[in-house]
């Protein structure tokens, strides 16, 4: 395995991010046990997860990942061992079953404790708002667009303010950012800045694959400037990148035959984009999983590659992604695709 750091920290994670979002809708508790001891024998030592998840939501199952993972805690003895990420979802219609109230300080206090009761755990070291809650442009969309609609007050200090008391608590460690803009991004760093004694945002957790690289649009330069970093999710396109789908397949219990309407990776032109990645691949003799996850996992603005499995074999192969090394050669040949079908999937 191999490690880095969480920006402006000293806390140790491995390249590799074991994602949990499967756990209770498509993997039981076994399994996710069965993971996370596989995982950790790997040299991984950084697990992600939410309080929304599993994913797709759903009011039987929220939370239920978290609760796998702290009777895993309790069973192992192994919490200190491990860098602990979760998050507090945010406003949407698809979320009022948890709460309705957004980011209030009520709200974020009701969600850290939620999350720490059923992780087993008195502390979280990094604690992540799952997405804005002003309207614009995450899960699936390209481009902001304001709407009428949008009665965001700007709240940014506030909930600055309530992580930093969760942190003099010390029920967190860190705080990081999802689904966030470079605008929204660099709001938080600013009022972190500007204002002393509020926490800085060390990561923002963004969608990033060969299928989708729009964080390199704007996101990639304040990364990089701001020392912020990327844990990178879905760096298989839900699976697209392995290319089980080619040739109109649909395999029993993949995502995307399970759940049709998570096909933002699976346009036409995303299909054409993965067949000619497959070839690349087949040329050089990797399997186009492995590829794809070694690109995102080298690139200069990724903390963490965060990797999820519905099976061990899936599980073993995307581990395995660390020890391949993608030569010059390889990298211009993924970039000329990139330049012929650029981010088929938003």
């Amino acid at each position: 395995m191999k490690y880095t750091t969480l920006p402006n920290t000293d806390i140790k994670v491995s390249k590799i991010c074991l994602g949990t979002m499967t756990w209770g809708r498509q993997n039981t508790e076994a399994e996710g046990h069965q993971q996370m001891d596989y995982a950790v024998a790997q040299g991984i030592n950084f697990f992600d997860t939410a309080e929304l998840y599993p994913i797709p939501p759903h009011a039987d199952f929220h939370s239920l990942t978290e609760e796998y993972i702290g009777k895993w805690f309790k069973k192992t003895g192994k919490r200190s061992e491990i860098v602990l990420a979760t998050k507090i979802a945010g406003k949407a219609p698809f979320t009022k079953y948890i709460r309705t109230t957004g980011f209030s300080p009520e709200s974020i206090r009701e969600a850290v404790e939620g999350s720490l009761r059923r992780l087993q755990t008195d502390y979280i070291d990094l604690y992540q708002l799952h997405w804005p809650e002003r309207n614009t442009n995450y899960f699936g969309k390209r481009g902001y667009e304001h709407r009428s609609d949008d009665h965001w007050e700007d709240n940014i200090h506030q909930v600055l303010e309530t992580l930093a008391d969760l942190i003099g608590q010390g029920k967190i460690r860190q705080v990081g950012l999802s689904n966030e803009t470079p605008w929204g991004t660099m709001r938080y760093l600013e009022e972190a800045k500007v204002h002393a004694g509020l926490p800085r945002m060390i990561t923002i957790q963004n969608p990033y694959s060969l299928l989708n690289r729009t964080f390199e649009v704007g996101l990639a330069e304040v990364s990089h400037r701001a020392k912020i970093g990327l844990l990178a999710y879905s760096p298989l396109g839900f699976g697209v990148l392995s290319g089980k789908y080619l040739g109109g397949r649909s395999p029993e219990k993949a995502r995307i035959t399970l759940f049709p309407n998570y096909k933002r990776y699976s346009s036409e032109t995303a299909t054409a984009a993965t067949q000619a990645y497959k070839d690349i691949a087949d040329r050089h003799g990797f399997s186009l999983a492995q590829m794809s996850l070694a690109f995102v996992t080298s690139r200069p603005f990724l903390t963490s590659n965060i990797i999820g499995a519905t099976s061990m074999e899936q599980l073993q192969e995307n581990i395995g992604s660390i020890d391949l090394e993608l030569s010059t050669e390889v990298l211009q040949e993924l970039e000329a695709v990139h330049e012929q079908y650029p981010n088929p999937a938003p």
